[in-house]
């Protein structure tokens, strides 16, 4: 065998290994989308009357607004410990619940997070669960 030879049987070894990396990777982005508003055509029916174009990015929207209040977001319910607790991550997971991340800089938690729209585009929250993590 050619060292030529070696060589081409060398980079086709590594382009199949990149060809199924690049599967993995969209295979593993399939899963993470599962639980999320944009790909719940189910969940999505319940804002069709509202005509929104973007429900998940309404919803995050709103939301974010609730950091907007000086100190501590009312959500979440700890009081900050370096500084005021702001939610910073949120994952729109269907039509009625969100999974929200929040953090004072030092300190993070999670917040599980009932929604509803109302018909005037007013946003209910009401948080249904949290944990902060132990330094």
């Amino acid at each position: 065998m050619t060292t030529l030879t070696r060589d081409i049987d060398r980079y086709q070894e590594r382009e199949q290994q990149w060809k199924d990396s690049l599967t993995q990777a969209r295979l593993d982005v399939l899963d993470m989308q599962y639980f999320s508003l944009e790909n719940n055509d189910d969940a999505l029916v319940y804002f069709d009357h509202l005509n929104l174009e973007d429900p998940a990015g309404y919803v995050r929207d709103k939301l974010l607004e609730t950091n907007e209040r000086p100190g501590d977001n009312p959500l979440v319910p700890y009081e900050g410990m370096e500084s005021n607790f702001k939610i910073n991550k949120i994952k729109v997971l269907n039509h009625r619940w969100i999974l929200a991340d929040y953090s004072d800089g030092k300190y993070w938690g999670e917040l599980l997070i009932a929604y509803e729209i109302r018909d005037d585009l007013g946003v209910d929250f009401t948080p249904m669960d949290h944990l902060l993590y132990a330094r």
